[in-house]
């Protein structure tokens, strides 16, 4: 049997897929923290505007981009939510978040060049720059700052070999809203490297403590800047696989060249449904961002009562990022957790070499599954 490339050896599976797995596994009650992924189902609006859609016979190939009207939505909503200007044909529509970085990755860095992303940080980056025959270097934020972005150390980590560096504000998996000056330093040295900023943005939309703008509204250098945003989290869309890449006309051409030998288009069906969540009734999406604005309150309310835990309050997405407060490697922690107490976390070392030891514990799911998910950690950590 012919033998996988290096860049597939190298590429590992991550932490939180490990922890899936085994609760998938798992035939006892659990409480399911360790995936972000809203517990809501997509409102009926925008279910009803994809069937439309499909009895009309909208289920053909789009243009690479993606249709103008879905385009035009994205442009509108990035301009009126989150002060970032992209004309449509600036933007091209992704199978989910995640084509969007795959393309941004493989369209800036090249053989020999870096990635670079502060930390603790998601590990999917790392692993699409080792498929663009590139390099990932994780750049640690101080736990004592609450992992918040510190622009100096990052650019004091740029060098020649710099092609990018991934900003994910709502950061996954701490929570933190990074501060808008310390982004724009990071763009302004990353454009005196000749280098660009992806701003990994698809929870954004899930902002509770302050304004949702996006990197992009707060630079001189927009055309160093790609702007990443989902369907998945804001509007509970994440099995519809519907994203965009946003950035200057250039980049875009670049971007649609790779395109046509990947995945062509979005889903056209899933193009539609977007359209309905971007220009419809907001009110069920309202709903769900109040509803994970109070389950915010709630974890950070129950893990102040955990003697010796702790986390930075989260700001934005779902997700705590939680110190245990025991002595151990955060996968074992994790097992541990699941296997006697039934209560499922990601390791924290799955999100690079910042602070091992911790739990990534996601807050989309119910108030009465959260408390009874506490109620479980709390128990297994006095036991541990």
């Amino acid at each position: 049997m012919p033998t996988p490339t290096e860049r597939v050896r190298r590429a590992e599976r991550s932490s939180i897929r490990v922890m899936f797995n085994l609760a998938e596994r798992h035939d006892g009650d659990l409480v399911r923290l360790e995936v972000g992924e809203p517990d809501f189902d997509t409102p009926e609006h925008v279910i009803d505007a994809a069937a439309r859609a499909a009895r009309v016979g909208e289920t053909h190939y789009t243009s690479n981009a993606g249709l103008p009207a879905c385009r035009r939505a994205i442009s509108d909503t990035l301009a009126h939510d989150h002060g970032v200007e992209h004309d449509p044909d600036e933007i091209v529509v992704t199978v989910g978040g995640m084509e969007a970085l795959h393309l941004a990755t493989m369209a800036t860095v090249g053989p020999g060049e870096e990635l670079l992303a502060p930390g603790p940080t998601w590990p999917n980056y790392e692993t699409q720059a080792l498929l663009a025959d590139g390099s990932f270097r994780e750049v640690p934020m101080p736990a004592e700052s609450g992992f918040d972005l510190e622009a100096d150390r990052v650019i004091e980590a740029m060098s020649d070999d710099t092609a990018a560096v991934v900003l994910t504000t709502p950061s996954n998996p701490t929570g933190r809203v990074y501060d808008p000056a310390e982004c724009r330093a990071v763009v302004e040295a990353a454009a005196d490297h000749d280098a660009y900023v992806i701003a990994d943005e698809v929870y954004l939309g899930l902002t509770y403590d302050g304004e949702s703008e996006g990197i992009a509204a707060h630079t001189g250098h927009p055309d160093h800047v790609v702007t990443i945003g989902s369907c998945s989290k804001t509007y509970a869309m994440t099995g519809w696989r519907l994203g965009w890449l946003a950035a200057d006309d250039h980049f875009v051409d670049r971007v649609l060249t790779v395109r046509e030998s990947t995945t062509a288009c979005a889903s056209s069906v899933s193009q539609h449904a977007a359209i309905a969540a971007l220009t419809g009734p907001q009110e069920p999406f309202r709903e769900m961002y109040r509803a994970f604005q109070e389950r915010r309150d709630l974890v950070v309310d129950r893990i102040a009562g955990i003697e010796g835990a702790s986390c930075p309050r989260p700001e934005g997405a779902f997700y705590a990022f939680l110190d245990p407060g025991v002595d151990d490697d955060s996968l074992t922690i994790a097992k541990y957790l699941l296997e006697e107490h039934g209560v499922v976390l990601a390791p924290g070392d799955g999100f690079g070499e910042s602070e091992p030891g911790r739990l990534r514990l996601s807050f989309a799911n119910s108030m009465e599954r959260l408390n009874e998910g506490f109620d479980r950690l709390e128990a297994g950590l006095d036991a541990y």
